[in-house]
């Protein structure tokens, strides 16, 4: 019975710490859970948790530590790249606002999501206010869509 828990517990940890990964996010994580058996309801839930993690420290600490990696000769280049990055990508944020973080971060497909989605707010100067309920809505669409996805693929396989 204790080893039955433990194992439940190691995958949710897994698939908790899959989500709040940078590029996998919850997008891969769901996948992971369900291939590592848990439901694909169990699977969402816990990557939406796991990939809600990071956000407010994206938004509030990534801001002074790319200043503080601008004064390095070492990661000057690196920390203009991602912001050149995160920025050029940011369009409908700075056009739409908080809306527009909502939209870019439910959609899943590469590029976006939560962490890219945060990294933009950040260096953007959004609100937390605005901009954490506009990643958690969005991320929650993104959620639902992995989820019928899953779900439907699960179904199907299992058919």
């Amino acid at each position: 019975m204790i080893q039955e828990l433990i194992k439940i517990l190691s995958i949710e940890m897994t698939v908790l710490l899959t989500a709040a990964m940078p590029i996998i996010e919850l997008r891969g994580a769901i996948p992971v859970g369900i291939s590592l058996g848990l439901s694909p309801m169990h699977a969402t839930v816990i990557s939406f948790i796991g990939s809600m993690i990071p956000v407010p420290f994206i938004l509030f600490a990534i801001r002074p530590i790319f200043n503080a990696l601008k004064k390095t000769k070492t990661f000057d280049k690196l920390i203009h790249k991602l912001t050149h990055r995160s920025l050029s990508k940011s369009g409908r944020i700075q056009k739409y606002g908080a809306w527009g973080l909502l939209v870019f971060v439910a959609i899943p497909l590469p590029g976006t999501g939560i962490w890219s989605g945060s990294l933009a707010a950040a260096l953007l100067d959004m609100r937390f206010k605005w901009a954490f309920p506009a990643i958690l809505v969005g991320n929650l669409i993104a959620a639902i869509l992995i989820f019928a996805l899953s779900h439907g693929v699960v179904s199907f396989m299992g058919a």
